[in-house]
């Protein structure tokens, strides 16, 4: 192989073709054909340090375009869901709203631009380079409402009112008006990732460190407040089961509709009734009925049902609105 020509790209599925090999026989995934800009031994001897494009893709089998650096001022570009959670949020003009987990700051910029920039937008992340990320795009968009803070947000809740924090992280109970908790998560739903060699414990190490941050976000949040929950994963456990989870454990929260529903509803097994269900969003790109479909057959097909279609098949993810209907310091009458 030399630079400039044409050549297929495979994905190796189970990671087993050798360095160098020159045939491989296992598990692959056909991606699309392109051009090299590299020989082959330009490519393996700069191994591991080589960095840069070394195919051009000229034949893709996904079609969509690329947006990097299309009108960076103005566009970002987000996942069909990771748009439509900030819309459920639903913040207003004049609003303090805090981002518990924001890197790297989609959805934060989001909210900041559908309040028109004004009011306080709050945003937190434990990881001081994703911050920086945040603090870029803002810049970048000429979003000023844009606070962004480098803290874990499981201590996010000042615990001790004699201490001065005015205006920065922890911060006192019931201070914000709406809170979104996009919580870090298996990342099952996200595709297509044909590399990842996560292990069922990992997989399944997220719903307590979702739990350490679901009291913070109750707490912060003011009464008459909403909190959005969301995750980028299909698992019933760091969806439906933290709803079922949340609704026991804090009866200041009821579940509540959103708008726009463009998701399907929520799964069966963590015991949350049909209403409830149905007041969830899941999107679930398994049930997108692609796979098997004769295109040719979609070229009839009424514009509006071609929208539905390319709404479903997105990445996987999940989201949940509450309602705080009362203060979490107010007793439960009925216990």
């Amino acid at each position: 192989m030399k630079a400039g020509d044409v050549i297929s790209v495979y994905s190796d599925i189970k990671g087993k073709c050798k360095k160098g090999a020159r045939e491989f026989d296992g598990t692959k995934i056909f991606l699309g054909n392109g051009i090299s800009t590299l020989s082959r031994k330009e490519i393996f001897s700069g191994l591991p340090r080589l960095r840069g494009i070394g195919i051009r893709m000229t034949e893709p089998i996904y079609l969509s375009p690329s947006f990097d650096n299309v009108l960076p001022s103005y566009l970002f570009l987000q996942n069909l869901p990771s748009a439509v959670v900030t819309h459920v949020l639903n913040p207003q003009p004049g609003e303090k709203i805090l981002d518990l987990c924001a890197a790297p700051g989609g959805k934060t910029t989001h909210i900041a631009a559908l309040m028109h920039d004004q009011g306080e937008v709050i945003a937190l992340d434990k990881i001081a380079n994703k911050v920086e990320k945040i603090k870029q795009n803002a810049l970048l968009l000429g979003l000023n409402s844009i606070k962004a803070f480098c803290f874990d947000g499981t201590k996010a809740l000042k615990l001790d009112e004699i201490e001065d924090t005015e205006g920065t992280p922890p911060f006192s109970p019931e201070s914000f008006d709406r809170i979104l908790l996009d919580a870090p998560c298996s990342g099952m739903g996200q595709r297509p990732n044909m590399a990842c060699t996560w292990t069922l414990k990992e997989v399944t190490s997220y719903q307590p460190l979702q739990r350490k941050l679901f009291p913070v976000a109750v707490q912060l949040l003011k009464p008459g407040g909403t909190l959005v929950y969301s995750t980028c994963t299909v698992t019933l456990e760091e969806n439906e089961e933290q709803v079922a989870w949340a609704l026991s454990t804090f009866p200041c929260l009821q579940l509540q509709p959103q708008e726009p529903q463009i998701g399907g509803e929520g799964m069966m097994g963590a015991g949350l009734s049909g209403e409830q269900l149905r007041q969830l969003q899941r999107f679930d790109p398994s049930t997108t009925p692609l796979r098997d479909t004769d295109l040719e057959t979609l070229r009839d097909a009424r514009a509006e049902d071609m929208i539905r279609l390319a709404n479903k098949d997105c990445i996987g993810f999940f989201i949940a609105k509450f309602l705080k209907w009362k203060s979490t310091s107010e007793k439960d009458p009925q216990k």
